[in-house]
């Protein structure tokens, strides 16, 4: 062995316990799809017909206030070339999949009633979901939000979730798509203690596979802890592997701050902040980050309606640019501006980073020197948008010269 051999040697057994929690701690991509959005609806008002009725519903709204393609490139802002074939697109997607991730809400949007009300709400909830996984109509994300493990919720929270679980697992509504929503998390022990209820109820039920949980960043806590060290970082770790998803919680974590009813918003300065360390935290780990929703509704006369899809667009828009590609919708009416935004901003931007990958995967001159974090930074983005459907696989192979599984490998998309 020469002297270098045996100096690589000597770093490699120094670095060898932080090369191990590198790798635990920052695995990468999970290599699966992440949602435009989710969409809330409280657990009492959801049934086997929910997401039909949305769909009915967005394409009512969309076919009254924006039916061409000329409204839709007036009412949100669109160049009339990057507006045509966008209203077919969105009309199919309100048609197929109207819904890509769904909550059923039994936190803010149920609010508190009786123990047996309660009770009722959740097995019939429950079996109205199992129902739509067994004939393929569930959207391909959905599962419940409870109530919190702050002390006066906590086991409200857990019964509900029991309760959920097992009426599912009993119908066979149990799949891959299933996630679990945590709210208003104050603490990193109360993400460990979320891991203890998982093991015990898949225990309980019979459950198999893991169950996941997103938590939601509702308060001051998650972000700054007394100690003054982000705990989001923390509870990601205690999570165990769980962990899918953060999720802004715009009118919580805005109140909590002290900030007046009528400036809590989407792109308030504490918002951003709280999203910039949630996306810092979450970098590496393979978990999403989603922003909020907007309480601003696309209800009332046109121009009431019109007004709100614009102020929905532009946040969604600007939330796509900062890197966060979800959201939450709270009515049906959003659908069309989450999705025309969401498929604009894919679509304005797929030539120039399809010629940009051709250029890195093929070589020749598309005027930028990418690298190869650039380069997975264009295929992931070119990839979300054949995943939500803005971009068909054939446009991309067309301008890019490559095909699912390249564009995956270059996005760095974990693949077993």
């Amino acid at each position: 062995m020469n002297r270098l051999e045996e100096l690589a040697g000597r770093i490699d057994g120094a670095l060898a316990d932080a090369d191990a929690a590198l790798a635990a701690s920052y695995p990468g991509d999970r290599g699966v799809r992440q949602p435009v959005h989710t969409v809330y609806v409280p657990g009492d008002r959801y049934d086997e017909q929910t997401v039909a009725d949305w769909s009915a519903e967005a394409e009512a709204a969309l076919a009254r206030n924006a039916g061409s393609v000329a409204e839709i490139a007036e009412v949100f802002g669109l160049a009339p070339d990057l507006a045509e074939g966008l209203g077919d697109r969105v009309q199919a997607k309100l048609a197929a999949e109207p819904v890509e991730d769904l909550r059923i809400d039994f936190e803010d949007g149920y609010g508190d009633r009786p123990d047996a009300d309660e009770d009722a709400a959740v097995v019939a909830a429950a079996a109205a979901l199992a129902a739509t996984v067994r004939d393929g109509t569930a959207p391909p994300f959905h599962g419940i939000r409870i109530k919190s493990f702050e002390a006066p919720t906590r086991h409200r929270g857990l019964r509900t979730l029991d309760l959920f679980l097992g009426e599912l697992a009993r119908a066979g509504g149990l799949g891959d798509g299933f996630v679990i929503t945590l709210p208003k998390v104050t603490s990193v022990e109360q993400v460990a203690a979320m891991v203890t209820a998982l093991d015990a109820l898949e225990t309980a039920h019979g459950v198999a596979a893991p169950l996941e949980f997103e938590i939601q960043v509702e308060t001051p806590q998650a972000i700054l802890g007394a100690d003054g060290t982000a705990l989001i970082a923390r509870m990601i770790a205690a999570g165990a592997g769980r962990v899918t998803g953060l999720h802004y919680g715009t009118y919580d974590y805005s109140a909590s701050l002290g900030i007046a009813a009528a400036y809590q918003s989407m792109e308030h300065p504490v918002a951003d902040h709280a999203k910039d360390v949630m996306q810092v935290a979450a970098a590496g780990t393979g978990v999403f980050v989603s922003d909020g929703s907007t309480n601003v509704l696309p209800v009332g006369d046109p121009e009431a309606v019109r007004s709100a899809w614009r102020l929905h667009s532009r946040l969604v828009t600007r939330s796509l640019a900062r890197g966060i590609y979800q959201g939450w919708d709270l009515h049906p009416a959003q659908l069309p501006s989450r999705y025309v935004a969401t498929y604009a901003f894919f679509r304005d931007g797929l030539e120039t980073a399809g010629a940009r990958l051709r250029a890195y995967v093929h070589g020749g001159d598309s005027g930028y020197l990418d690298e190869p974090a650039t380069a997975a930074a264009l295929a992931a983005f070119v990839l979300r948008g054949v995943e939500c459907g803005a971009v068909a696989a054939t446009e991309v192979e067309s301008l890019a010269g490559v095909g699912g599984a390249e564009l995956a490998r270059l996005a760095r998309r974990r693949i077993d």
